[in-house]
């Protein structure tokens, strides 16, 4: 690094003997790269289990442990394919189980989907959020393509020029930018599909029925519409037993009236 340093557990990184190095690399961090870094002669059970093999775990133990990978991203009846017998979806599942048999404490992904056709990207990238929610894995996921930022990201870091402009959940990204260069980045996202509750209710004024629908804050604004239209009264926005605010037909209908069709950014990173 020229500048700064890492940190994983309070350790920096950066100042790191090669041995201690060495072993976060082979037990705490895992990668899974743009272009799949598959090895093409070996098979696939033995493309996941080569990061097991290289950390001198025995051959019986890496081999369970590559078959229950193999499992889990959906490849069972193609352990013993080689790479470039599988297709581009394929070969990145495969990338997939082999950076999760280390059974890493993170995983870092480098724009993985990118070479992908948009039906395969799209199946990926739920492939990753189910992984996330049956593993609980730390996962760090660079991409160009704001809209599987917001798809994928629980927080949303957008950089420029390599520093940070604006760190947030999706909807603190799209709902209160940070600076022109972020309401620029963001300014093509369907914001019905992003935004929540919390962004566009208002006061109980004297008179609002207080028997229509009720709704959490984070309830994305989407989900809301049907639901104030068919019962023709505001939603009450509660959290905690407590009412928080009312959303009515002028403020659902202020952001769907608007264009809402999705887009993506040509610069920067998300």
């Amino acid at each position: 690094p020229t500048a700064g340093t890492v940190k994983l557990y309070g350790e920096d990184i950066t100042a790191m003997a090669d041995k201690a190095l060495l072993d976060t690399r082979r037990r705490k961090v895992s990668m899974v790269f743009q272009h799949f870094g598959l090895l093409p002669h070996r098979k696939v059970i033995d493309n996941i289990a080569f990061g097991l093999e290289v950390r001198g775990e025995n051959k019986g133990k890496r081999r369970n442990r590559a078959q229950e990978m193999v499992d889990l991203v959906g490849l069972t009846g193609y352990e013993n394919n080689y790479p470039d017998q599988l297709s581009g979806g394929m070969q990145q599942r495969v990338g997939l189980a082999r950076a999760l048999a280390a059974d890493p404490d993170i995983l870092m992904f480098d724009e993985p989907f990118s070479a992908l056709d948009p039906l395969i990207r799209r199946d990926m990238q739920n492939e990753v959020i189910r992984l996330h929610h049956e593993m609980g894995k730390t996962m760090v996921f660079i991409t160009h393509d704001l809209a599987e930022a917001l798809k994928l990201g629980d927080r949303i870091l957008i950089m420029r020029d390599g520093a940070m402009v604006q760190v947030g959940t999706g909807d603190e990204l799209v709902g209160a930018p940070a600076d022109d260069y972020v309401r620029e980045f963001v300014s093509d996202v369907p914001r019905s599909r992003v935004l929540t509750l919390k962004w566009i209710m208002r006061e109980q004024r004297p008179g609002d029925a207080l028997d229509g629908p009720e709704m959490a804050p984070d309830t994305v604004i989407r989900d809301a519409v049907d639901p104030v239209l068919a019962a023709d009264k505001p939603i009450k926005v509660v959290s905690d037993g407590k009412l928080v605010g009312m959303v009515g037909r002028s403020e659902i209908l202020a952001v769907i009236g608007k264009v809402d069709e999705g887009g993506r950014a040509d610069e920067g990173g998300a």
